[in-house]
């Protein structure tokens, strides 16, 4: 496989980490396209945990959103500080409250958000050397912050969130499930997927559209 993409992993599960279909659906089309891939995620403590049943926080439960991430990658989950652009041709970053939680602190913050340090200095890096930049369902909110104003990218149609994107400095587009946004010039392509999602077909289609276009524009 001579190409390679970096997956940026927030835990395990929509509602305090990566969220699982998003995550399965952007490796299994790696896959199918003969791409490789491998996986990091930071290696510190979960904001909180969740009963996925019901909804609760956990109380003093705690978790760690390297292990965790490693429960998506069959064990194959490297440290976010061990990510080096040079050896990747485009990162992904699928969706779920982790990235809200964990990657950054817009589930408590809004627009004020601030990023996890070591993400911001991963990405950093890809988007210097002008690699592909693929996010997908709530990270496409961290953009205006990691990569800079001005970049087009979309969570679909909801308005707060899209508020908050343009309250940065970003661009929101409306988008359906099943389709992408595109900006070629800063070469970030997102989608709504379980934003909108109401069954994992719908979600599959647009991850699938963004997964082809980060490989279409690493030939660029």
């Amino acid at each position: 496989m001579s190409k390679q993409v970096a997956v940026i992993l927030s835990g395990c599960g929509v509602q305090d980490g990566s969220e699982i279909y998003e995550t399965t659906l952007t490796l299994l089309r790696l896959d199918q396209l003969g791409i490789g891939y491998r996986c990091f995620a930071p290696n510190i403590d979960q904001h909180d945990v969740i009963d996925h049943r019901t909804g609760d926080v956990q109380g003093e439960a705690r978790r760690n959103v390297l292990v965790e991430s490693a429960r998506l990658a069959r064990g194959d989950a490297q440290p976010l500080e061990e990510l080096e652009a040079d050896e990747f041709d485009a990162v992904i970053l699928p969706g779920g409250f982790g990235v809200a939680k964990n990657l950054s602190t817009f589930a408590e913050d809004g627009a004020d958000l601030v990023i996890q340090a070591g993400l911001r200095e991963a990405l950093a890096d890809f988007h210097e050397d002008r690699k592909p930049i693929g996010l997908m369902c709530i990270a496409p909110v961290m953009v205006p912050r990691l990569l800079g104003p001005g970049i087009a990218v979309t969570i679909g149609h909801d308005p707060s969130v899209a508020g908050a994107i343009s309250a940065m400095g970003g661009l929101h587009r409306s988008c359906s499930v099943e389709d992408i946004v595109v900006d070629f010039e800063n070469r970030v392509v997102t989608t709504p997927a379980y934003m909108l999602a109401t069954r994992i077909g719908e979600a599959a289609t647009g991850i699938f559209k963004l997964v082809d276009r980060v490989d279409e524009l690493m030939d660029l």
